[in-house]
C-alpha cells in the first residue's frame, strides 16, 4: 500500500561497520550513506540499530521508529510508521 505523499528513503550505516556495505547494497537501489568518525550522525541523532529516523525538510529528526521492536509484519506497526511519514510530509 503506497503513501499519499512523496517520501525519500535512504540508509545510513554506523561508523565502523563499513565491512557490511557491499552485502546490504548488493542488488538494491536504496541510497546508502556511510557515517564517519568525523560526522558521527548516528551519535548525534542517538540512533540505534534498525531505527527509521523521520526528518523534516531541513534534515532535523522529527520521529524515530525502531524496526526491531516495531516489526512491520504487524499491521498496527506498519500503519504507525506510515502515519509518521505522512505527518512529517504534511
Amino acid at each position: 500500500m503506497g503513501l499519499p505523499v512523496e517520501v525519500r528513503i535512504l540508509g545510513v550505516n554506523d561508523a565502523g561497520l563499513e565491512a557490511g556495505n557491499p552485502s546490504i547494497t548488493a542488488g538494491r537501489d536504496l541510497p546508502w550513506l556511510q557515517d564517519t568518525t568525523t560526522d558521527l550522525v548516528w551519535k548525534s541523532w542517538k540512533v540505534e540499530f534498525r531505527d527509521v529516523v523521520i526528518l523534516d525538510d531541513e534534515n532535523f529528526p522529527l520521529a524515530v521508529f525502531n524496526l526491531t521492536t516495531g516489526d512491520l509484519a504487524s499491521p498496527t506497526n506498519y500503519e504507525a510508521l506510515k502515519k509518521l511519514f505522512v505527518d512529517a510530509a504534511q
